[in-house]
């Protein structure tokens, strides 16, 4: 099971090149079933203001939606916060996530911003990177991370 940052979904919903393309075929293996995958609870709230904003409300609810079906929602309480402020990282909401990440029990989180995870528990890649380690697997095999 892997964890999706929020810069990951966003990269699909605002089409943002060069982005977009491997942080699609993250998400479309995520909607066809052939990945198992998390978000932080927090990417969902920002993620329907943010679509509600530029968008509409009825476009928010449809996106969250979408992501509730086919996404676990990594629940953040005090015992993530706690592990998120015993990282002592400069960014808390990274932090945060990586907390998450390790209480859903993830193999990795899916991130553009890698540079910022360098002493996470959880190892983390970016689209790119991830989608090139799944295509070194045996061909025809399917996986469920």
């Amino acid at each position: 099971m892997i964890l999706v940052d929020l810069n990951v979904l966003l990269d699909v919903l605002q089409e943002r090149e060069p982005h977009y393309r491997a942080s699609a075929a993250v998400l479309d293996r995520v909607i066809t079933g052939d990945l198992k995958a998390v978000i932080a609870a927090h990417a969902v709230t920002t993620i329907h203001y943010l679509v509600a904003r530029l968008r509409d409300r009825h476009s928010a609810d449809e996106v969250v939606d979408m992501l509730l079906r086919h996404f676990e929602i990594v629940a953040i309480g005090r015992e993530q916060m706690l592990r998120a402020r015993s990282l002592a990282w400069s960014d808390f909401e990274d932090a945060v996530v990586t907390a998450s990440a390790e209480s859903a029990r993830c193999s990795a989180v899916i991130t553009r911003n890698t540079k910022d995870f360098r002493k996470s528990p959880v190892s983390a890649m970016t689209p790119e990177e991830f989608l090139a380690s799944r295509s070194m697997r045996r061909p025809g095999k399917r996986h469920r991370d």
